[in-house]
């Protein structure tokens, strides 16, 4: 993409020189019809940068956007269009002061490749402008797999009480974009709005959505994943990132759809920068490990903390007596990075596979054994699965006439056959291990007697 190209220089730009005028503009494709995507274009400019014209006692700042959209196939010209653009304040220092005027418009755009050439014009000053040329392709949404619109990058977004009346709104979501796609240590939250398709009409059982974000080093830096429903076509995946951690740089957040069964996916992608003066990246003495550019080198105390807790099940008993002893945050990190780094089963990739399939297992359980009082992760159903992953088979008995409720999971592909056996002893949910023929698991060939009723 030009812009992106443009964005780095543009920002050093507004770093350190004055421009005639501060204009930004972005833009993302939504889905609209089988043969055209909805294009949306984003912009916003200051009211400091412009000439101040007074009307009828009234001060108002004045500009003139134009934008140019032509196909690179056919030369046809299908936008060709100048708005005027106005905002009125109060004197020189609301000038100073005044809020960007922030905007969008909106086109549908038939399949192929278009060339958008945008521009604003102070109205007073035909030389204060900025120019912006991007190159585009369309690819329609709708269609016969699954599909993830661009992601609109965002300064706020209102779900309560949201305007129905505002340009900005869609979905039952008012979303404020951000067309500079700069975030800072002033303004963290990065919020963002993207729409998935065609769910419903998908053939697998199971999609799930994978978020991540690199930094310009490609180093994983974050991720967090979940089950997508697919009881309807579409729906809107919208959130936000806590950027304070990391340090200045250029990020990328990706959005990964996954057919859990045929492992087919489609991904979408958005690039931003990142300014945080006050986060130095530390360099690595020789020797040592290069946790700090990955995950583990922005975890605070209580993640660190959080994460060894959930991962306990897995770590031998010195590992666990070693961790106990750490008292330094870096010392953590590090312990952390290596913990997971040894039980890499594919040190070659970039991703950590084992670390993503266990912590993806944490969710599951969080989310179906968790007792009032107990987390999913630290009961005993949580704990097998964690270690042994989904069953091939569970026979429930909730309601036994001589037994309380009990369960009976079978593993066929572990020794030749294995099974776990839980009873629920309160009858709050809260399912214990009673036997396994699985080797070095408890083992009660008797356990029936101990949930008898009679």
């Amino acid at each position: 993409m030009k812009k992106t190209l443009l964005l780095l220089f543009t920002f050093i730009q507004l770093t350190f020189s004055q421009n005639p005028v501060k204009f930004d503009f972005d833009y993302a494709q939504f889905q609209y019809d089988s043969t055209s995507n909805y294009l949306e274009i984003y912009y916003s400019f200051y009211p400091t940068d412009f000439k101040m014209l007074k009307e009828d006692d009234q001060y108002f700042i004045k500009a003139k956007m134009h934008i140019q959209i032509q196909n690179s196939s056919t030369d046809e010209l299908v936008v060709n269009k100048d708005w005027g653009l106005s905002q009125p304040v109060k004197d020189s220092a609301d000038q100073k002061n005044g809020k960007a005027l922030l905007g969008v418009v909106g086109f549908n755009l038939k399949a192929g490749s278009y060339n958008i050439d945008i521009s604003v014009e102070d109205i007073t000053n035909k030389k204060s402008r900025k120019d912006y040329s991007e190159s585009i392709n369309v690819n329609p949404l709708l269609r016969k797999s699954f599909a993830i619109s661009d992601v609109e990058l965002a300064t706020r977004i209102v779900n309560e009480n949201a305007n129905k009346n505002s340009i900005f709104y869609k979905n039952t979501l008012e979303v404020f974009p951000n067309p500079s796609i700069i975030y800072s240590d002033k303004s963290p939250v990065l919020f963002y709005y993207s729409e998935l398709y065609n769910l419903k009409i998908n053939s697998a059982p199971k999609i799930i959505l994978e978020k991540k974000l690199f930094d310009s080093k490609n180093n994983l830096v974050y991720e967090t994943s979940k089950e997508v429903q697919t009881n309807r076509t579409s729906i809107v995946e919208a959130g936000i990132l806590n950027l304070k951690k990391y340090p200045t740089d250029t990020y990328t957040l990706v959005l990964k759809l996954i057919d859990n069964n045929s492992k087919k996916y489609t991904t979408s992608s958005k690039k931003f920068f990142f300014v945080n003066p006050g986060i130095t990246v530390a360099k690595n003495s020789k020797g040592s490990s290069n946790y700090l550019n990955t995950e583990f080198g922005v975890l605070e105390v209580e993640e660190c903390d959080d994460l060894f807790e959930k991962s306990k099940i897995l770590a031998e008993k010195f590992e666990i007596d070693e961790y106990k002893k750490l008292d330094a945050l870096d010392k953590k990190r590090e312990f952390l990075f290596n913990f997971w780094k040894k039980r890499d089963e594919s040190p070659e990739t970039q991703l950590n596979e084992f670390k993503k399939i266990y912590l993806s297992r944490i969710d599951a359980v969080n989310s179906r054994y968790r007792t009032m009082s107990t987390p999913g992760y630290k009961t005993d159903r949580g704990r097998v699965y964690l270690l042994y992953g989904e069953p091939d088979e569970v026979d429930r008995f909730p309601n036994e006439t001589d037994t309380k409720p009990y369960e009976i999971w079978a593993f066929n592909s572990i020794e030749g056959g294995v099974i776990f056996v839980f009873g629920d002893f309160g009858g709050y949910g809260l399912y214990e291990l009673l036997h396994s023929t699985k080797r070095g698991e408890l083992q009660d060939p008797n356990w029936i007697y101990r949930i008898s009723t009679n």
